[in-house]
This record gives C-alpha cells, structure tokens and sequence, in this order.
C-alpha cells in the first residue's frame, strides 16, 4: 500500500512505510538547524506545518529551538484561542463492553469491576447534579455492548439529557464518545443535535493495535480508523481525534495522529474539530508500568507544542486524568477544553463518594468545578461555558473559516464573558464570584469591536436581573 491522503482506506492514509519513514527522516534532521528554522518560519504564518515537518520538530535536540517551539506554541494558541478554556465534564452512562482492551477495565473478562448501565431517570438525577456544579457541556460515554447499550439507548439519553431544566441549568451541548458505528447510526446521531462525536484512535500503530485489542467489535482497526469519515458521511460537522499515549511509541501515535488529521482536512474539506491527548492511567486491573512507553511530563510538553503547531486551528483538550501541577505546565503551550469536577464512573455525580469500581480510570486532578474556576483565573486564563458556534450553526468549515480569519474573537470572548458571568451569579462560591467580577471588567476591553462590547456590557447587565442564554 502507498500513502494517500485522499484514500478512504486505512492503510493508505494512516500508512505504516510513511510513518516509519518519516520517523527515520525526523532522527537524522533532528539537528538541522536550516532546517529546523525554515520549519519555524513557516510555522509562524499560523498555517499549520505537515506530519514530517512536525515530527522533526519533535526530534528536535537544540535547547534554544526547543525553547522556541514551546514559545511559539503559546503565540499560536493566544492568536487563535486567546486565554480562553472552555469547561466540560464526562458523563458515563454505561460500563457494559465486550471489547477485550488489555487496558481499560471495562474490557468483557474483567469480573471484578462491578457493572452498571444508568436509567433514564438516574440520568435525569445525574444531569441535575451536574447542572447544580454550572456545567453547560457534556460529553458522554459508555462502552460497547450492543444489548445492554444499542444505539437506540444512546439517542434516548441524549433526549433526556437535553429536556433536563433545572433551576437556571440547561445543557446546551452534548459531545458523544461511543463506539465506531454505522453512517446510519451517524446520521441519527447528528438529528439529536450532537455537538462533536469524539472517538480515540488509542494508537495508530495495526501491529500494536492488534495485539491491545485481541477480541470484540474494537478489534477490527479498519473499521475503527475509518470511523471519522463515516461520520462525516453521515452528517457530523465536528468530530474529535485522539490516542491514549503511553500505549506505543509516542513518536509513531504522533505522526499518526496528523496523517489523520491532513486526512479529514483533505478527504472530507474539514480537518477535527478537537485533538484529545489522554495519557495511560491506573485502573482497575490495569498498571501503567507493565506498559514501557509512557511519556513523562517534559516530552509531553512539546507533544501538545508539536500539536498546536501543526494543526493551529484545531481545539485540544486536557482531561482530569492529568493532575494540577501537569495541566498548569500545558495549558499555555495549546490546550482549549478541560474537564472539570470529574467523575470516570457510572453514577459517580449523585453518589456522596465516587463508586470507584465502576471508574473507567484513576483522576489525577480532583478539585471542584469550582475550584478548577478560580484557578484558571489566578493563572490568567477565562473559564468559558460557551456553546454558542454549535448553535449558531458555526461548525464544522464554517467554523474553521471564522476561526482562519480571526473574526472569531468577536464571537468567542464575548460569549466566554457571558457564560462565565451565568456562573458567578448561579453557582460560585464568594471568593471565585469576586475574582469572575474583576476579570470580567478586565477583559471586557479585550474586545476588539466597539459594538460587540457595548451589546456585551448590556447582556451583563440583564444576566444580573435574572436573563440567561445570550450570545453572539
């Protein structure tokens, strides 16, 4: 097989003699500094680099180059995200699976975590204590089981979880994380109104693939990798890549993972709407260290720099799998979503302590939504709730056209403002209320149009006498 980015087959746009030829060619230039600058130099257009120009700046080994990648990495993500962290939490619906993924503990042998699948009502429940923390934006998950978890219970739950009003919460945005379908099953996904589907490749290496993947439905890798274009096909705007790093070679799952991107960008006019870039964490049954290619916190730093320089549109997200030390290294080199107040298990947001046998993986990062807040805040970022490109309609290339011209910010910070502000008047406890108040005055004046400010002051304003739901 020969690479082809255009191809609908695995093999040829995620193709192993490219990879592996890149990876040979990134070890030799690892050195070049002409190279390396004129890499840098292109990088600095804010167009995006290609997997080999990536990969060798990964390779890298010129302290004050390295030093330069991560800078650039902070101006690219301020260019096109500005400080802005937009705020999410998991919502787990079901650890019923057959598949036999040798690392994640809800693989079909494992008898020892207990296993629970939610009821309409318990999901009414865990939507409100959800909505009670400020969440607006959900991503939900379950593991595949076409009995216990069929797609027809997954549209339900997406209808309930959109009905549930409580008090001034609304969830006004579901992402969906569940196993590689059908373009049918695509298709009705995307009437739900869906925001993202999102699906981790986990590694892109077959080999590997195979061997952590040994029985199920997960177990076929082309049908897996060709996930995304069906669900284009089918209809959805925005999806959202991602591998499980620590599972193989970091450097091979990287180059991986923008062949896949140059892919969709090429095959389908529309690269991802979000990059995921979870690392391998303890679980029940499951030991990271019987895994030999983690990825310890400096390499996982210029990974994220690597990614925002390659794909600078593209939205990235930080899960709470990370703790607060790594995620305040990480968020200023290119991140845009984190999860906040987590909870990896069926249940676990109406239960007083966590069920931790039914947790999909251990959380690093354990602080309130609340807390997770006032933190971004202290470090000079602005906590975003905003969902309003979805339901404007600005997905997909349409989104990516705003974003590529920068009119964006006239949308995006504005909206970050008036959601933050929701919080701060629903949910924050006092000290965060008085530091949202401060940045908010602050940087109301980062709004480049005059008009778009003044209509933002207003809508402030009106959200103090009861109003919600603007944006722009």
């Amino acid at each position: 097989m020969s690479y082809n980015v255009l191809s609908s087959y695995a093999d040829d746009f995620i193709n192993d003699d490219e990879i592996l030829e890149t990876l040979d060619y990134a070890e030799k230039h690892r050195s070049d500094r002409p190279l390396l600058l004129n890499i840098l130099e292109k990088a600095r257009k804010c167009r995006g680099v290609t997997h080999r120009e990536a990969a060798v700046l990964l390779e890298c080994d010129q302290p004050d180059l390295n030093e330069e990648i991560l800078s650039l990495a902070k101006e690219i993500k301020l260019k096109f995200y500005g400080n802005r962290i937009v705020l999410f939490a998991p919502l787990y619906l079901s650890n019923y699976c057959i598949n036999g993924c040798t690392y994640c503990p809800y693989h079909g042998a494992n008898r020892h975590i207990s296993r629970k699948k939610l009821t309409q009502d318990e999901i009414r429940s865990e939507v409100i204590a959800l909505q009670d923390m400020g969440h607006k934006r959900l991503a939900i998950e379950a593991g595949e089981d076409p009995n216990e978890n069929p797609i027809e219970y997954i549209l339900e739950s997406i209808r309930t979880i959109y009905s549930v009003k409580h008090k001034n919460g609304s969830i006004r945005r579901v992402n969906v994380n569940i196993a590689a379908t059908t373009v049918e099953n695509y298709s009705l996904l995307k009437k739900e109104g869906i925001g993202t589907y999102i699906l981790f490749q986990e590694t892109y290496n077959k080999k590997q693939y195979d061997g952590l993947h040994p029985s199920g439905p997960k177990s076929d890798y082309f049908y897996h990798t060709e996930a995304m274009d069906r669900a284009m096909d089918g209809g959805i705007d925005d999806v959202g890549c991602g591998v499980l790093y620590g599972l193989n070679s970091y450097r091979y799952d990287f180059i991986g993972q923008l062949m896949h991107a140059e892919h969709l960008e090429a095959a389908k006019g529309c690269g991802p709407h979000t990059i995921s870039v979870p690392r391998l964490r303890a679980a029940d049954g499951i030991d990271p260290a019987k895994f030999p290619d983690a990825v310890d916190d400096k390499t996982f730093c210029k990974i994220v720099a690597c990614l925002r320089i390659a794909v600078p549109y593209t939205g990235m997200i930080v899960s709470t799998r990370e703790s607060e030390r790594t995620r305040a290294m990480i968020l200023p080199l290119g991140v845009s979503q984190i999860s906040g107040g987590s909870r990896t298990s069926v249940g676990g947001y109406t239960e007083k302590e966590s069920p931790v046998d039914t947790a999909q993986f251990d959380v690093s990062d354990t602080r309130s939504l609340d807390e997770v807040i006032f933190w971004l805040m202290q470090n000079g970022f602005v906590p975003s709730f905003c969902t309003a490109c979805y339901r404007e309609g600005r997905t997909g290339d349409r989104f990516m056209s705003l974003l590529k011209s920068g009119q964006i910010a006239n949308c995006c910070h504005p909206n970050a403002l008036m959601t933050l502000k929701e919080y701060l008047e629903d949910y924050a406890q006092e000290k965060t209320r008085i530091a949202g108040e401060q940045l908010i005055q602050k940087e109301l004046e980062n709004i480049p149009n005059q008009a778009v400010k003044e209509r933002c002051r207003k809508y402030i304003a009106e959200e103090v006498q009861g109003k919600r739901d603007f944006r722009f």
